[in-house]
């Protein structure tokens, strides 16, 4: 077997992948181990850095470099991915730019403005990066609603500044957008332990502004944003009519940018539905990617519930699971929540967790439910939503402007009550049950093709929730 096998076979794969992703997942990869068996084939050893890194090459491409390898030895060849030594980690890291030499005592602000990165990456990085550990890609369920934003995030911690820069990921609130750019930050740390990299809410970075301004030391406030490697901050629609803010946050965006550092940020809506933000800010929003995180579907809410039970080493039964998820539709912090009431009301009364125990515990929020989320207020919140009359919702009337709000109706009373499908047609005029029916499974499948219809949902599904 050709002592070049791995070097062929990247050159096979660069010709078959696109640029980015070879350049991104391919191409940094340290020279494989070759191990010929003979008859049995060949095995081939691949070392990477980090866990995430590993879970996404061994999904997304070990089949293909199998076979691409397979083909140019002529006989089997069997991949293994495995974690490098740290030591070797840090060895293979990314150069670093140059850091001025520290005092012996360098102030806490001065470890937060980023001027004494590597000792607080040491000893002090907590408050260097306010990132929570806790928030990894390992804990982050992954789903339909997440997939595409998870994908990009996974793109950006695996080669910042080059692809998908900016990031911007929009969404309702505790659907779980701040638990994905943590995620990035801290799968970067993990690859690159000295990278400069910051974590905040937008109303601190307002803070920020406001103080420099009172003190006049705006050079301070560009020596802590302009040199990070990862910018990471939630919220920006709470820049909404601050100018200086925008601003200076412009300046910082204009700064990152050139110098090839990468900013994710997250917001309730996307760029273009931004009110009193500078338009040349939210144009900048939008050059990057953008990607929206929705509510979690049926199956997403069951997982997620199962996961953050394992967390808190109290399994939780299947059956239990999908009774809390059918009545808990918001976002994931309502699904944190309903879990938080079982577990305490399971540990407080010594009794085992099943459904009747977690409609013990959840009895307020189930009444709450059963008493504000009815048809009647279905039609009604719809009906104010798109203007026409609450009459419409169940008259024989069939244009667009009619039909298309009371599909909607249809499709939300069936996702968020009890009804029976016979039931809801009742309640709209009488109309078959195979009506409601294909009135959702039509708003179903637009609602994953259509963006505005799915934040339209979401508005209307969150008004509903109080």
């Amino acid at each position: 077997m050709r002592a070049d096998l791995w070097q062929r076979g990247c050159e096979r794969l660069a010709a078959e992948l696109p640029d980015q992703q070879f350049n991104t997942w391919i191409r940094p990869l340290p020279e494989a181990e070759v191990a010929d068996l003979g008859d049995a084939g060949a095995m081939v050893t691949i070392r990477v850095p980090n866990r995430f890194k590993l879970d996404w090459i061994r999904t997304q491409y070990a089949g293909r470099i199998e076979s691409a390898l397979s083909d140019l030895a002529g006989k089997p060849v069997r991949l293994d991915i495995t974690l490098a030594a740290r030591d070797a980690t840090v060895r293979t890291a990314p150069p670093f730019v140059e850091r001025a030499p520290q005092p012996e005592d360098p102030s806490p602000s001065a470890l937060l403005n980023g001027r004494y990165a590597h000792a607080a990456a040491t000893s002090l990085l907590p408050s260097r990066s306010r990132l929570n550990p806790a928030l990894s890609f390992d804990t982050l369920v992954p789903g339909r609603a997440n997939q595409m934003a998870r994908t990009a995030a996974l793109h950006v911690a695996g080669a910042p500044g080059q692809m998908y820069n900016p990031l911007f990921i929009y969404g309702g609130v505790g659907l779980g957008k701040t638990h994905l750019i943590h995620a990035v930050g801290n799968a970067l740390l993990a690859d690159r332990p000295d990278a400069r990299i910051l974590y905040l809410h937008a109303e601190q970075f307002i803070t920020d502004v406001v103080k420099n301004y009172q003190r006049k030391t705006f050079d301070e406030l560009k020596a802590k944003y302009h040199s990070l490697d990862l910018l990471l901050i939630d919220d920006v629609q709470f820049f909404a009519g601050k100018e200086r803010t925008q601003e200076e946050f412009f300046n910082a965006f204009e700064a990152l940018l050139a110098k090839r550092a990468h900013i994710i940020m997250t917001s309730d809506t996307y760029p273009k539905g931004l009110v009193d933000i500078d338009e040349r800010l939210t144009s900048r929003f939008d050059a990057g990617l953008t990607v929206a995180i929705e509510p979690p579907e049926l199956e997403m809410r069951v997982a997620i519930l199962m996961k953050k039970a394992d967390l808190e080493a109290t399994p939780m039964p299947e059956d239990v699971a999908f009774f809390v998820a059918k009545n808990v539709r918001a976002n994931v912090r309502e699904l944190e929540g309903a879990l938080r009431k079982i577990l305490a009301y399971s540990r407080f009364s010594h009794k085992d967790i099943n459904i009747q125990l977690a409609r013990e515990a959840l009895k307020d929020l189930l009444s709450i439910q059963n008493r504000q989320i009815g048809v009647e207020n279905i039609q009604k919140t719809v009906a104010d939503f798109y203007k026409i009359k609450v009459a419409d919702m169940y008259s024989k009337k069939r244009p667009a402007s009619i039909a298309r709000p009371r599909q909607i109706a249809m499709y939300i009373a069936k996702e968020m009550t009890q009804k029976s499908l016979p039931e809801i047609g009742e309640l709209f005029g009488g109309r078959d049950h195979t009506t409601v029916l294909h009135a959702v499974r039509k708003i179903s499948a637009e609602r994953q093709k259509n963006t505005e219809l799915n934040q339209q949902l979401h508005v209307l599904e969150q008004t509903l929730k109080g």
